[in-house]
């Protein structure tokens, strides 16, 4: 029986010979390694060096080739087109199908449409449950539970398409440490956009103990909470120490709220001034919860970035929104949520949250209706955690119900969204530099926007995402 006796190159010998640790590093050396050795004493030739570099490239590099790509939502789709992707970033859009860099892997996507990762500016990762099922978990999961319960929802809105998303408040930390733990390649998931802890007012709709019993209050944390300006200021920075990308608050009441106080203004303009100057001040920008005018209204005038819901406009409040260039935040598919929670459960809400709830299915869409004649911008978000994790999609369907177009639905998904997020450069577009976030679906989304709830093609980062375990 003869074993094999591997024999180096007479490049790898000689590079060997030169190497300080003399014939013992010659022996412990194979291949690939002793070229990987010689070129970090800088003693390669130059061809060979040539091929190390052409293989390292080969490794970092690969081709998503399809016959449509919507490289920059509102412009005209491309046709044949090979995506050439380094080190996770777009390097080049180049025409018709190209192998790319030598070595580069190629996916090919056949016939299928190619646009931008899309964006859900509006989702509260740590939790699917709503009504009195909501406060149960509140009161019964762990910290580390939640944690878990993010990741999980979190994956079924990548797998949904969506690889971007801004996370408007949760109670313990859980999704400030997902956006963490994606970050530094621990678990996979979507990018964060992260609020921490949303700030109301004391009896505000962020305030965690309504509805529960006196003696449970003390237990149940308050810091998001403010009275006065100098108070909700310095909820504002509390949120800032704990390192949250953007802020939010509410200046009125909510569906969900379990207190039967309405969906009227609740913050005093001086206190949502403080709250937006506060954050401001710290490079944040600010989504305000609104559903009744005046709140609307005084979020806008206070300067606020976004209205989330912002569901019952006036003509001063299109006027501020033009002023002060905000982004409207419809998040409709919260109603969705409602019917299949009812359904299952009539009594799946308390009657002081039933009676809201069934004024939200009633008027929900109209504010959209009219923000969008009026040119007021829009920007993409589902309250998913109301609504469902992982059919964020459904939200287009019913923007294009309300008055959009699929193009500028799309275009609210992805450019909008990212302008209001503040990551314009990373993602929102498919361009040299840009981060490989993208998506590809079968048929064209911009005749049939129900095409984006059937997504077949996740790519984060230039990683494929696995659509299934």
């Amino acid at each position: 029986m003869h074993r094999h006796i591997h024999r180096p190159s007479t490049a790898a010998v000689a590079v060997c010979h030169a190497l300080r640790g003399g014939v013992a590093v010659c022996h412990a050396l194979r291949g690939g390694v002793a070229v990987l050795a010689a070129s970090l004493f800088g003693l390669l030739p130059g061809t060979l060096m040539a091929q190390t570099t052409a293989q390292t490239t080969a490794r970092n590099a690969l081709v998503v080739q399809a016959d449509r790509v919507l490289a920059e939502p509102g412009k005209p789709a491309r046709g044949v087109t090979s995506i050439v992707i380094e080190n996770g970033r777009i390097s080049a859009l180049l025409d018709g199908r190209q192998p790319g860099p030598v070595g580069a892997r190629v996916i090919d996507l056949g016939e299928r449409y190619v646009l931008p990762g899309l964006i859900d500016s509006h989702v509260h990762l740590d939790s699917d449950a709503g009504g009195q099922q909501a406060l149960l978990e509140a009161l019964t999961s762990s910290d580390g539970l939640n944690a878990l319960r993010a990741q999980w929802n979190g994956m079924k809105t990548l797998r949904a398409g969506f690889t971007t998303v801004r996370n408007l408040g949760d109670g313990t930390g859980a999704t400030l440490a997902l956006r963490d733990a994606i970050e530094n390649g621990w678990v996979m998931g979507p990018r964060i956009i992260d609020a921490g802890q949303a700030i109301s007012v004391t009896s505000g709709h962020m305030d965690a103990t309504l509805g529960l019993a006196d003696r449970l209050v003390p237990g149940m944390p308050q810091e998001n909470l403010c009275s006065g300006a100098d108070a909700c200021s310095e909820a504002v920075r509390r949120q800032v120490r704990r390192g949250v990308d953007v802020i939010k608050i509410a200046t009125t009441g909510g569906v969900n709220s379990r207190i039967g106080a309405g969906l009227g203004q609740q913050m005093f303009a001086a206190e949502a001034k403080a709250a937006v100057d506060t954050a401001h001040l710290h490079g944040k920008k600010v989504a305000v919860h609104a559903h009744g005018t005046g709140g609307i209204n005084v979020a806008l005038a206070a300067g606020a970035d976004s209205i989330e819901h912002g569901t019952m406009p006036s003509e001063e409040t299109i006027r501020l929104f033009r002023q002060g260039g905000a982004y409207y935040v419809p998040t409709l598919s919260t109603v969705n949520g409602y019917r299949e929670r009812l359904a299952k459960d009539p009594n799946a809400y308390p009657p002081a949250v039933l009676e809201k709830v069934l004024w939200r299915l009633e008027i929900t869409g109209k504010a959209l209706e009219k923000a969008v004649p009026a040119g007021v911008k829009i920007a993409f978000g589902t309250d998913a955690g109301v609504s469902k994790h992982g059919r964020n999609a459904d939200e287009f369907e019913l923007m294009v119900k309300h008055g959009m177009t699929a193009e500028t639905a799309i275009i609210a998904a992805t450019t909008n969204a990212a302008d209001l997020l503040g990551i314009s450069a990373e993602v929102g577009a498919l361009r040299p530099g840009m981060a490989a976030d993208l998506i590809a679906v079968t048929g064209d989304p911009l005749t049939d926007i129900t095409r984006l709830k059937s997504v077949e093609f996740v790519m984060k980062g230039g990683r494929v995402v696995p659509l299934a375990d």
